[in-house]
């Protein structure tokens, strides 16, 4: 994929992590009724700010380039919890592992470094063409 492709799918991946993370963060510290009840049904009434707060912290890591890498591990942490949360409660769990593979896919376009430690097998023109 071109730079241009590369620049424009980066901030898209990247704003739409941010955005699912404040949008759930707001509604969990505005006491949204939806929110309530999803809390209330996967256990968490107690801890509802505390889980606000902590979605805004990995958003605002997640957001700028310097913390990026270490809110992208906060992110897949916290949707690995969520996905076992909703497993054990009977709960579908196709939003957060979605949502998890959202943060792999951008997570691979920002630090294509990443990519070749992981698979160092692959040469970079083979990268490009995944990316």
């Amino acid at each position: 994929m071109k730079s241009k492709g590369r620049k424009v799918m980066y901030w898209l991946l990247t704003v739409i992590v941010a955005i699912v993370f404040v949008g759930s963060a707001m509604a969990k510290l505005m006491s949204s009724e939806q929110s309530k009840e999803m809390v209330t049904t996967l256990g968490g009434e107690r801890h509802v700010v505390i889980l606000g707060i902590l979605e805004l912290f990995i958003a605002g890591l997640w957001i700028f380039s310097r913390t990026a890498i270490v809110g992208a591990l906060l992110a897949i942490a916290y949707l690995g919890g969520a996905t076992a949360v909703h497993f054990v409660s009977n709960q579908p769990v196709i939003i957060p592992v979605i949502l998890q593979v959202i943060v792999w896919i951008a997570v691979f376009y920002r630090f294509p470094e990443l990519w070749q430690r992981l698979f160092p097998e692959m040469e970079k023109r083979d990268i490009k063409s995944v990316l």
